[in-house]
């Protein structure tokens, strides 16, 4: 700054906003490592110490765990989406719904965040948001056509199968953990067999939309042992 004035503050204010910028990246970079591990409830002081930068930084970036989770997986929640598209044009339902499935469930296998994010619902993530109506379209099609095929049960609802997934999804990371990092493949191979057309009746009624949301925000994120 050559001036009382402030005429030339550019000069001193470019190297403040490149340091936003590089800590902004460190803290997404940072996030994305201690959600993959502890889950999207991971406290905000460990990704900061991660990132290697102090709580008020990381609070002046992302002054909510939605804002943060949003920036950590915007692009990433881009795959799941990609496959329902994918899914979409299978030559049959029975094809699709594996195809897809098998992609979701290793996802959510190999990244603890995601599986937080994709299994339950978190107010204020907009790129979630766009994904679960994807998410739950893509089903609509294929169970559609699968009924039309003859080869999908006609009483199974998509809130049927949205819930279905969303638990046996929860359980993925304990599963992989205690065994193989495949382990999640036999459940899911399980659920979509029960899905097959079948001549005996599911019992009861199927979840509604508002049921269902109660239902997954009761299953609630991945809790960590060192708090929210």
């Amino acid at each position: 700054m050559t001036g009382v004035d402030g005429a030339d503050k550019g000069e001193d204010e470019a190297p403040l906003r490149r340091d936003a910028r590089r800590n902004r990246g460190l803290l997404v970079a940072a996030a994305h490592e201690v959600f993959a591990e502890l889950g999207l409830e991971a406290p905000f002081d460990v990704i900061a110490r991660r990132a290697g930068v102090g709580n008020a930084t990381l609070y002046r970036h992302f002054p909510t765990r939605a804002a943060l989770v949003d920036a950590v997986f915007r692009d990433q929640l881009g795959g799941t989406t990609a496959a329902g598209e994918l899914a979409r044009t299978a030559p049959d339902a029975w094809t699709g719904l594996n195809v897809y499935l098998r992609a979701v469930f290793g996802t959510l296998a190999a990244d603890r965040g995601t599986n937080d994010l994709m299994t339950t619902r978190i107010q204020g993530v907009e790129a979630l948001d766009s994904v679960h109506a994807h998410n739950r379209r893509t089903l609509e099609i294929l169970l559609e056509r699968g009924r039309e095929e003859g080869t999908v049960r006609a009483d199974v609802s998509t809130e049927d199968v949205l819930f279905g997934l969303a638990a046996l999804g929860r359980a993925v990371p304990a599963l992989t953990a205690a065994t193989t990092p495949d382990a999640w493949q036999r459940p899911l191979a399980l659920f979509l067999d029960s899905l097959r057309r079948a001549p005996v009746p599911l019992p009861g009624s199927p979840l509604d939309g508002d049921q269902l949301a109660d239902a997954l925000r009761e299953l609630g994120p991945h809790r960590t042992s060192n708090g929210a």
